[in-house]
């Protein structure tokens, strides 16, 4: 068995990266979900790591792919922290 003071030591807060973290973005990404975590969130898989899709990102860019339905890429701008986060999509190519 394992003590909580060992399990405590032990661990490593799950990291995950953002997708304002990249500097291009296909539209064609593969957007999965995980239910299992203690707050539900939206991912990427980049090169095995995940990366998490606010939903402002998706609603941004569908207001964008209503205007541009041939929009191959984007990045997204994060400013802000906890709350007060923010994110802009700006469409590249």
């Amino acid at each position: 068995m394992t003590s909580i003071k060992e399990k405590a030591q032990a661990y490593e807060p799950r990291q995950i990266k953002n997708i304002a973290d990249l500097d291009k973005i296909s539209v064609d990404l593969d957007v999965l979900e995980d239910n299992e975590a203690e707050f539900p969130y939206l991912y990427t898989l980049i090169e095995g790591e995940r990366h998490k899709v606010p939903v402002t990102v998706l609603s941004a860019l569908k207001d964008i792919l209503a205007e541009n339905s041939e929009l191959k890429s984007f990045k997204v701008k994060k400013t802000g922290e906890g709350l007060k986060t923010k994110y802009t999509v700006i469409p590249l190519a």
